[in-house]
Formats: structure tokens, sequence, C-alpha cells
């Protein structure tokens, strides 16, 4: 069914948005088939789910290319239409001359390729054996380049692939952006390395994955989490998927280290937080969808400006001493400094600090471009991958499976890394603004998580894709994007930390 504001508009807009609410409804049964070869899927089920993902994935392309959708495309171009009935008219025309080229035997071959990789990364990884998916790398690589020439063939494949997910921040702002770190945080963790100070490392020994479980749920519990409309699984890589009705997260566990499924499933939480923000009104349609370049910055929000901060130790103490044994003496100090350590030199880019987090993300951004662009032949990942580990954070992996095999994210494609530091931008902006209009350290202390949600919500989620990501940035902190108060604010939280 189309919205009331579909009907309410000229014909070929109500056409369009019922036809792309039918694509979006295609989108999330793959999506959720996708969490289910992750999460609940028996191990022989890829043969099968790899054709289903393939097949509707070709279903959808098609729905969007048809020329009915160009007709109506041309049709509502001079219509009277309101500022929500535009926006979704411009990202449906931005997907659909994106894609009306593209054949969609390759659409359909992508998505089946992907499927499977996600079995034979898995099987790589666990035996450390690169060679195993090398080639299915080059596959994914060969037919995402074919993709991109169709869509442009007069842009570089790497930035078609990159436009995919950030369309409204150019590659040359997030390259400037990467510049800027790179200049700025090796120094800064240079200055920690040689500080000499140590942070609490309060834990010890092995937690069983049980009690991590009842962790992570409470931690759910104590942020609001809307059980009614989502749940907590586990997963090889930690994901969310969802929609404003049905937001899942999942977590993985480490015997040894509590706060890194903590951890994850505050940022989890984050991702879903933004799902469950959108309009419902809206569903199926642009304006109703999050924005995926905006995504990332509300799992860093709720991850880092609000899970690693002592106000949020100070409330959430409690619960951590009834769900582990063995922390009964644990201050919230302690748990504070546990949770914002520096490790150098830890190899996992998902168990990485929120300093050195910014150069696996920069070195995986430099090694997938120079792949995608020839520079780079597949057997020379792994070399690459070690030496600029060693470059860039002073360790070198053991195995390839502690290095190159260690995202899930190569499985599908290429230029995908860049929103996570993009996010950590972003989410450093909101921290910033929306502390101009509340109390939040006083709100986390007290457990009060409503009114950070309802800020998010009325200056990010309700947006949907309403505004381009750097109008929406704007819109939503009342200034142009900027690098300006993460770096603020990783300089001074980590002066005080370590005593700088």
């Amino acid at each position: 069914m189309p919205s009331s504001d579909a009907r309410d508009s000229p014909p070929a807009y109500a056409d369009l948005i019922d036809r792309y609410r039918r694509i979006s409804n295609l989108r999330q049964a793959s999506m959720f088939l996708n969490w289910d070869q992750q999460v609940m899927m028996p191990e022989g089920g890829t043969p099968g789910r790899s054709e289903q993902l393939s097949a509707i994935s070709a279903t959808s392309h098609e729905l969007l290319v048809d020329e009915e959708v160009a007709d109506w495309l041309a049709a509502v171009a001079s219509a009277a239409l309101s500022d929500e009935q535009a926006a979704n008219v411009r990202e449906i025309r931005r997907e659909h001359e994106r894609k009306a080229d593209v054949d969609g035997a390759l659409i359909e071959e992508i998505s089946q390729v992907a499927a499977e990789n996600q079995e034979i990364w898995q099987e790589a990884k666990a035996d450390d054996d690169f060679g195993l998916f090398a080639p299915r790398l080059e596959r994914i690589r060969d037919l995402g380049i074919e993709r991109a020439e169709q869509i442009d063939p007069e842009k570089p494949p790497y930035e078609v692939m990159y436009e995919d997910g950030h369309p409204y921040i150019s590659l040359e702002t997030m390259n400037a952006l990467f510049d800027r770190l790179r200049e700025e945080l090796p120094p800064l963790v240079d200055e920690i390395r040689s500080s000499g100070r140590e942070l609490a490392t309060p834990f010890e020994g092995e937690y069983p994955e049980a009690d991590q479980r009842a962790l992570c749920e409470a931690a759910l519990d104590f942020l609001g989490y809307d059980e009614s409309r989502g749940r907590l699984d586990t997963a090889p890589h930690p994901f969310m998927a969802g929609n404003q009705f049905d937001a899942r997260v999942t977590t993985r566990f480490k015997p040894d280290d509590p706060l890194d499924a903590l951890t994850a499933t505050i940022h989890e939480y984050g991702h879903a937080s933004y799902q469950l923000g959108l309009r419902q009104d809206r569903y199926g349609e642009p304006v109703g969808q999050s924005r995926r370049s905006i995504h990332e910055s509300q799992s860093r929000f709720w991850e880092n400006h609000v899970g690693r901060t002592k106000p949020f130790w100070e409330a959430f103490l409690p619960e951590l001493k009834t769900h582990l044994d063995g922390v009964e003496d644990l201050t919230a100090q302690e748990a504070y400094e546990a949770a914002n350590r520096i490790y150098p030199e830890n190899l996992i880019r998902v168990e990485a600090d929120e300093l050195t987090y910014h150069m696996h993300i920069i070195l995986r951004c430099e090694i997938d471009q120079a792949f995608v662009e020839g520079d780079v032949d597949v057997d020379e990942i792994p070399s690459l991958w070690n030496e600029k580990m060693d470059e860039y954070l002073g360790v070198t992996p053991a195995s390839d499976s502690a290095g190159c095999l260690q995202d899930i994210h190569w499985t599908s494609g290429f230029a995908a890394f860049q929103g996570y530091t993009l996010g950590s931008i972003v989410a450093a902006q909101l921290n910033h603004a929306i502390r101009e209009d509340l109390d939040v350290d006083g709100l986390v202390r007290d457990a009060e998580f409503d009114p950070i949600r309802e800020w998010m919500e009325a200056h990010v989620h309700r947006y949907g894709q309403r505004y381009e990501t750097p109008e929406l940035v704007e819109v939503a902190t009342g200034e142009p994007l900027t690098a300006d108060y993460f770096s603020d604010y990783v300089h001074e939280k980590f002066t005080e930390l370590y005593d700088l």
C-alpha cells in the first residue's frame, strides 16, 4: 500500500513510491536471509541460500530499472512536490540512473558469488588459508569492476564503488580526512606509548559465555533496547540487521575479555537505535530509510560517547558485578580505564581502541583501492597487510587469520571501510551538539537514556534520507562536517587518561 503522502500526490509519484516499496521489501527479505545465514542457518545451507539471495537481488534490480520507473521519474520531474516527496524522487532517481545500464545477470551473479564467499571466507579464516579465499577475492573484484564500468565508464571503478555507500561525500573529501588522521593520531599513540602510564587491567581469567551473554542482555535492557522489536544473537562478526519494526543485534564472545562483547553489543545497539528511530509511516520509502554514510556515527556515539564514559560505568557497574564473578572489588574508575586502554599491539580491527582503530581502517582502504586499481596482485595482499600494520601500528600479525582474513567485508565488495572512520568523526560532532542541549553525563549517570535517544531521533533519525549527507550533518549540528571535534575529543580524553 502506498503511504497517504503518495495517495495525495500526482499519479506517477504514487506509482513510483508503490514500486519502490516493493523493492524495499525484497531488500529487507534479502537482509534477513543474510542475517539467518550468519546467525542460524545450518552449515550445509549455503548452496540454496546463495540462489535465494541471487534471485531476490535480480528481481529487485529488474523492478528498479524497468522502463515504467523511467517514465514515472520523467512524469514527476516538473510536478509540484513537497520537500519529502522531492527527496524520495531524488534518491530513487539516483538509484535508477546508477543501475539502469547494469546487466541484471551481472547483479544476480554478484549476489550469488558474495553469498558463496561468506562460507569460503569462514573456512579460510578458520584454517588460516588465504590461498583458499584469494580466487574468490579476485572474482568479486572483477565482477565489481565490471559493474562499476557499466554504471559510469568515465570514472575510476573504485570511485564508483565508493559512491555506492557515500554518494554525497566525495572520495577526495574522505581522503583529506584520512590525511589529517594520519598526521594527528600516530604521534598521539606514540606519546601514550612513551608516557609510562598504565591504565587498569581488572579482568583476569576466563568468563563463561553464558555470563557474558547475560551481561550483554542486561546492557541492552539498561540502555532501553525495545526487545519487542529486536533480539540479541551471536555471529562470527558482530552486525545489526533491521528496520524500524525489527532491528536485531549480534555480538561475539572472548573468554578472557568480557568488555569486548559488551562494547560490541553497545555498538550494534547504536545501529539498531537508528533503525528503530526511523519514521514508521515512511517505511519502504527513502525518507523512511537510514542514510548509510551516517549509520556508523550512531553506533560510535553510543559505544564511545556513552558506553566508554565514566558516568556510564558509575551507573552500570552494579550490573557488571551481578553477572560476572571475581569483580566484586572493581571500581568505576578501574572499569572506565579498562574500557579506554590503548592497545597498539592489537591485531584485530573490531577489538581496537578508539585511536588505533582508524589506522586499521586506513590501511584497509589503501589496500582495497590498490587491489581494485590493479596496483596490487591478490597474492601480495597478506605481505602488504603486514607491512602496513607494522608501519602504522608497530605490530605484525603471525597469521593471515589475524591479518587480511579477519574481516567479512571483502566477501561482497570493496570501498566499504571509509564509513567507519567517517562515523567516528560525525559522532564526535553530534556529541558536541547534543551536549550543548543536554546534560549528557548527568543523564547517563542517572541511567536516563530516553532524552538522549529522543534527541538523536529528532536531529538525525526522523529525517531518513530527506537530506544529502553533508546537509544532514549541518541540520543536526548547526555546522558543516568537520574533523575538529573528533580531534579535540580524542586529544582531551586521552591526555587526561594518560597524564600526557
